[in-house]
């Protein structure tokens, strides 16, 4: 079976006052119906704007080249309205900060609503109240407690947690395929993370859903993600099976960030371990690899082109020919 969402060296350009810069460059993932890929790395790699552009999302000003294929459909040439029949019914998005996501004048259920009632114009069977009666639904489902009242509410009136809850409601209301999360765990605390992670695990197992999770966390990551790609400065530099990339991490940036998070067995007298340096503008990348700057590492050719992704054992690929020469 081909995968139900296949992206294939996507690279995105902006224009700016500085001329065209790149923000993604060469990604290519694929993501199996029913599995979770993790995009991880910190703020500023490409992993909203590549989300973004899956949906089709990007302002006027991107320019975007490669090939983003969900099941026969190429995301980047279809026309605007068959584009308008996938988004929130093949493939729904959860975004980064649910109070400016919501509208803050329309109740939560009305809001649900309008995403049932968009999807259905078309066929004209479904009526306001079924679907107000699918959003009450949609927020029960996302053990919200007293589904019936809290539709009626506005987003003020709801907590954090709520609010990414009926975000989530909104996300799953038409069943989606393809659940787009980002960041959906931002700004809660540690009680209320790990209720949506495992919210999030009960819908991908109620619907089978297949899932991209964006995050900068590798903790949380690691709880849902049955792949793992990491990103630096708008490229995919280490991508394999979650066990793969946390038990045997191949590029020195993935090492880096592992070793930067506190476990159990740490040692509290010694401090963390930092990757020196900073992640370069994306305006002034260098033509090879953006983390040779910072790499204890690095080989001459690091500099002059961007490595190819090396398959270093069967699934696991890194971008570092350090790496693949350690493989041969």
């Amino acid at each position: 079976m081909p995968p139900l969402l296949d992206v294939r060296n996507l690279s995105i350009e902006f224009a700016s006052s500085q001329g065209m810069v790149t923000a993604v460059r060469d990604v290519s993932f694929q993501i199996e119906a029913g599995q979770v890929l993790g995009l991880v790395g910190e703020s500023g790699s490409g992993k909203s704007v590549t989300a973004l552009a899956i949906l089709r999302l990007l302002p006027p000003q991107a320019r975007v080249h490669g090939s983003i294929r969900f099941r026969d459909d190429d995301l980047l040439r279809i026309p605007e309205p068959q584009l308008r029949r996938i988004r929130g019914a093949g493939i729904s998005m959860i975004f980064q900060e649910p109070m400016t996501a919501l509208n803050p004048v329309m109740r939560v259920g009305d809001q649900i609503a309008e995403a049932v009632l968009a999807h259905a114009r078309g066929n004209g069977r479904v009526t306001k109240a079924e679907a107000w009666r699918l959003a009450v639904d949609s927020i029960r489902t996302v053990a919200i407690a007293d589904a019936d009242r809290r539709a009626r509410d506005y987003p003020h009136q709801l907590s954090g947690g709520q609010r990414q809850r009926v975000m989530i409601a909104m996300a799953v209301v038409n069943r989606p395929s393809l659940l787009i999360a980002d960041e959906p765990t931002t700004a809660l605390d540690v009680t209320i993370q790990a209720e949506v992670l495992d919210l999030l695990a009960r819908m991908r197992e109620k619907f089978s859903l297949a899932m991209l999770f964006i995050s900068h966390d590798l903790a949380v990551v690691s709880q849902i993600s049955h792949h793992i790609a990491v990103m630096y400065a708008g490229s995919v530099v280490e991508m394999g099976m979650a066990r793969d990339v946390f038990l045997r991490p191949m590029h020195p940036y993935t090492r880096g960030l592992l070793n930067s998070v506190p476990t159990l067995r740490s040692d509290r007298a010694k401090p963390l371990q930092t990757i020196e340096g900073s992640v370069p503008a994306i305006a002034a990348l260098p033509p090879g690899c953006a983390f040779e700057p910072r790499c204890a590492s690095r080989l001459a050719s690091c500099a002059d082109a961007l490595p190819p992704l090396v398959e270093v054992s069967p699934g696991h690929f890194a971008r570092c020919p350090v790496i693949a020469q350690e493989a041969r």
